[in-house]
This record gives C-alpha cells, sequence and structure tokens, in this order.
C-alpha cells in the first residue's frame, strides 16, 4: 500500500554513527532520553509533518507520471529532444520529420502534460521520474525482505 509512517528513534545511549545510521533508515527524529514531554511531542510534530510533506510529494509525483504516461512513443522522444535543449529545427533533421509536425508535437506534448512553458515540462519530467524511481526502489526493496 506504500503507506509510510514516520518514525522516531528514542535511546539511552546514542553516539553519532548510531544517530547517522537511524536517520539512513527513515527515521524522523532521534531523540536520546530522558526526554520531556514538550521534547517528544515536538519531535511528533516534526515527524508528521514531514510524514504529510513526503505524502504531496509522492501525489505530485504520481499525477505527473500518469500525465506522461499519456504521451506516445515519438512525442516522449520529442520531449526527450526538447527538454535537453535541442531547438525544433534539428529535432525535426535528427527524426526526419518536418519542423511543422515538430511543432505540433511539442503543442501535443504541453497539452497533454497540463504544463504551459518548459520549465513546468522539466519540473513534471522530473517529478515523474522520481516516481518512477521510488516505485523501482519499493520493488526492490520488497523483493529483498524475508516472506
Amino acid at each position: 500500500m506504500a503507506i509510510r509512517l514516520p518514525a522516531i528513534m528514542i535511546t539511552g545511549q546514542s553516539d553519532v554513527p548510531t544517530a547517522v545510521e537511524a536517520m539512513k533508515a527513515g527515521a524522523a527524529d532521534f531523540l536520546e532520553k530522558p526526554i520531556c514531554g514538550f521534547e517528544l511531542l515536538a519531535g511528533v510534530e516534526r515527524a508528521l509533518e514531514s510524514s504529510h510533506d513526503s505524502g504531496k510529494l509522492a501525489e505530485w509525483r504520481k499525477d505527473a507520471a500518469h500525465h506522461l504516461a499519456c504521451l506516445t512513443r515519438r512525442q516522449h522522444q520529442i520531449m526527450e529532444m526538447v527538454l535537453a535543449g535541442h531547438p525544433s529545427k534539428n529535432i525535426a533533421a535528427d527524426l526526419g520529420i518536418s519542423q511543422r509536425t515538430v511543432e505540433n508535437h511539442r503543442a501535443s506534448i504541453m497539452k497533454k502534460a497540463g504544463v504551459k512553458s518548459l520549465p513546468a515540462l522539466a519540473r513534471l519530467a522530473l517529478a515523474a521520474a522520481g516516481a518512477l524511481l521510488t516505485d523501482q526502489s519499493l520493488a526492490t526493496i520488497s523483493e529483498t525482505l524475508p516472506s
């Protein structure tokens, strides 16, 4: 289900390597005993806020991937060349199509992606790539876990 609850590491014996290891493993916070109620509450609030933000990011990445999944193979090819900075004239020459066809594809890409500028398209493509990497990372992790 890809639900990720935040975790807070609480320990009575801490050192820098342990704290680093906990944070790398995904701990939202690292608290050392003895803990006062205010400190624990602040840690929980930070963890929940971080979890909420990461949920928004994951949703944005999924939405971006969904938008780009609607593109044809040719549109993906042209989008990659556009984002690499190639002018329409060069793209047309490289692909053996007319410059007008490239312009039509660019317009379709922008419409399907729901963006109005190249920087917005670049952000969308990066977000979609992040969604794919996250999905692949989760699949790899789940394959290595014992059944």
